[in-house]
């Protein structure tokens, strides 16, 4: 991608560079060959490790792959032959949406929508499960999001990346949409024009053979489309009418499965790369041509103005599109929430919103952080970019201030069924626990094991000080995080978590797991429900709070019941918890589990244990593990292994049939090593166990 973004013009060249950590480079900033190259990192040396698929349309690059790199042809890929497809299959379906009453006066519902291009690892070498830190960028700003692109891609690794199963997982499982990423780069950064010709070569009748591939992938894989970045130079305006027929043909190959196309805005219909800065005459018919649409969407390179803004989103509607369907690229891959934006171009107060927006590289909330971050304070610069920092989430940013997406656009929420539970689980955590306990000192990251979490960051109604609402990894009911309250809590304080649409009856019951720390004074709890919606943005749902107790020092976690069923049949539109602490006294109040169910369940047990492939490896042992669906339905799946002991050692988990496992090592003199894999259920109860024993 080219950038001249105004009010200051400056050229840079977006690079998706070497995968997760993919350069924004240029002439004026400069990047290394071996960078672009992607030759900077190797692969684990573990050759049972399964990773993200990554490809070139067809032919390779001259000479040899760098270590830990492996050159793949799409046109050769074929899934009875993929590996490490079991790993890299998503299993949770995209869930429906609605969208509440804003929390925000300034949010706009059915305007301006969020679109975000970020890299989570190298492009080769990505884990395909997660992997043994906590240190990884794990978005949870779901609510806020209409797209996610899975950015990568290098001329030294592959130009095709497929997203890894946890994103795809934890996206879909919250109503978003993930796009793999086609990406042929710049010749200055090793781009080669025939891997254009490639992606777009007819067969003998006439047929794209790839269009056909990349829905096949995308189809099999369970994500959602093709982010498409054609950068490549030399190009002339008859291998530009070849792109925009073969991304009709992708559209329509895709059609059936719901396959999605954002374009870029790189390519023009002379066949050379002209970086618009808008949708126009140059780049219109690979967004829209007589025939209808060609791409979903379009990402506007970053050199747009407020007036080629406003003049993209007129052409849009003349071409009978909605001005929203332009993503407005923002960059904040080097300075965040301090990027110099011409807010007023997209978001104009009083006005409509004039176009959508995309953000590249948002996961510079992790990056931009020192060495020893932690998971905390990730979350906490991650919660500031998307909601705001203290009372200013409540307003937008004044002019020439960072406009907190929260701000600015309509949350959405896919809790419309029940059973509902949380465990408030980010997705990684210094280790993991059941039950309050600990069975796993390792630290850990798997997004697919995300719970769906609070999307307001934070909204809280009280007449007195606001407390201090954060994701804490020191302690946890279940997974690795639980939402810790602190503040003196002068006066009764409503936290609200949950904007619903829930069906509730005589029998529904709303569980609430909870404690407070060591030195937290007493407080008294109630949960806060609304049977009717908020009256308008902004304005608090009109909440009744029902007892749930009062805790004190000591006791521990301990789990509250409340039956719903006095609040008669009808709808939860909103849940949350009111707290009130005594005489003012700091309080320290953990939130470790919340479910809304109308009776227990338990799901049916998986069979089928196996062990399919074993490598050595530092004198450990890698394991690859399957086993069959359990019937009915399955959160998710997770594995532990049975000590000499008797006690369970968390080793994974997945939403999947299928685990990679590794550094096993002989516990004792035990002759083999027990592994189990259990069901889990929605609400977290979990099957028996199927089980299978590695012999030492």
């Amino acid at each position: 991608m080219n950038r001249q973004p105004s009010p200051v013009p400056r050229r840079r060249v977006l690079l998706a560079g070497a995968g997760a950590a993919a350069a924004l480079a240029g002439p004026s900033l400069g990047a290394s060959p071996a960078r672009a190259a992607g030759r900077h990192r190797p692969r684990a040396a573990d050759s049972l490790q399964p990773c993200a698929s990554y490809w070139f349309p067809d032919s390779l690059p001259p000479g040899t792959p760098g270590d830990g790199i492996t050159w793949r042809s799409l046109a050769a890929w074929q899934p009875g032959t993929d590996r490490d497809l079991a790993f890299n299959r998503s299993t949770v379906p995209l869930a429906r949406r609605f969208t509440p009453v804003p929390a925000h006066t300034t949010a706009r519902a059915g305007q301006a929508r969020i679109s975000a291009l970020a890299a989570f690892d190298h492009t080769a070498g990505n884990p395909s499960q997660g992997s043994a830190t906590a240190d990884t960028y794990a978005p949870t700003h779901w609510a806020l999001l209409d797209e996610l692109v899975f950015w990568g891609g290098s001329a030294g690794e592959g130009l095709i990346l497929a997203p890894n199963a946890p994103l795809v997982d934890a996206a879909h499982r919250n109503g978003v949409p993930v796009l793999g990423t086609v990406f042929l780069p710049p010749v200055a950064y090793g781009g080669q024009l025939r891997w254009t010709r490639d992606l777009v070569r007819r067969d003998a009748a006439g047929r794209f053979p790839l269009a056909a591939k990349l829905v096949q992938v995308a189809t099999v894989y369970g994500f959602d489309g093709w982010f498409i970045n054609a950068e490549t130079g030399g190009g002339d305006a008859a291998l530009a009418a070849e792109m925009q027929a073969f991304l009709r043909a992708l559209r329509a190959a895709g059609a059936g499965q719901g396959v999605r196309i954002t374009w870029y805005d790189a390519m023009n219909r002379t066949g050379q790369v002209g970086w618009q800065g808008a949708l126009d005459d140059l780049n219109r018919s690979f967004f829209q041509d007589a025939s209808g649409p060609v791409a979903d969407s379009l990402f506007v390179d970053f050199r747009w103005s407020a007036r080629s803004l406003a003049d993209s989103g007129r052409l849009a509607e003349q071409l009978g599109r909605s001005r929203y369907e332009l993503w407005a690229g923002i960059d904040v891959e080097s300075a965040g929430w301090d990027t110099d934006t011409d807010w007023d171009a997209i978001l104009p107060e009083g006005r409509d919103q004039v176009v959508s927006f995309g953000f590249y590289r948002p996961e510079w909330t992790l990056q931009h952080l020192p060495a020893g971050r932690t998971p905390g304070q990730f979350h906490a610069a991650d919660d500031r970019f998307w909601a705001g920092e203290g009372a200013a989430a409540a307003r937008p940013g004044g002019a020439g201030g960072w406009r907190a997406p929260a701000t600015a656009v309509a949350d959405r929420s896919t809790l419309t069924a029940l059973p509902f539970a949380t465990g408030f689980n980010t997705g990684h955590g210094l280790r993991w626990y059941e039950a309050g306990k600990v069975t796993s000192e390792a630290p850990w990251s798997h997004l697919g094991l995300q719970d769906r979490l609070p999307p307001r960051r934070w909204v809280v109604h009280t007449e007195g000080q606001h407390p201090d609402i954060s994701w804490d990894f020191d302690d946890a009911w279940r997974g690795g995080s639980s939402l810790l309250v602190r503040g003196a809590l002068d006066a009764p304080a409503t936290v609200e978590l949950f904007p619903a649409r829930l069906p509730a009856g005589a029998a529904t019951v709303l569980d609430l797991t909870h404690r407070l720390d060591p030195a937290s004074g007493p407080v008294t709890v109630e949960v806060a429900v609304a049977t009717r919606p908020a009256p308008a943005p902004g304005r608090p749902a009109p909440y009744v709070h029902l007892p749930a107790g009062t805790l004190r020092p000591g006791d521990g976690w301990r789990t509250d019941t409340v039956r719903l069923g006095p609040l008669g049949s009808g709808t939860l539109h909103a849940l949350g918890v009111r707290l009130t602490g005594r005489g003012g006294a700091a309080v320290a109040w953990r939130l470790g589990a919340l479910a809304v169910h109308d009776g227990p369940a338990s799901p049916a047990a998986p069979g089928g244990l196996r062990v399919t492939d074993t490598a050595a490896v530092d004198g450990a042992v890698s394991v690859r593990l399957a086993w069959r669906r359990a019937d009915g339905p399955v959160r998710h799946y997770e594995l532990h292994r049975r000590l000499p002991d008797g006690s369970r050692r968390f080793l994974g988990g997945t939403c999947g049939t299928a685990l990679y496992v590794p550094g096993l090592r002989r516990a004792g003199t035990e002759p083999a090593a027990e592994i189990e894999v259990r069901a889990v259920h929605e609400l977290f109860t979990t099957s028996e166990p199927a089980r299978v024993q590695l012999p030492w």
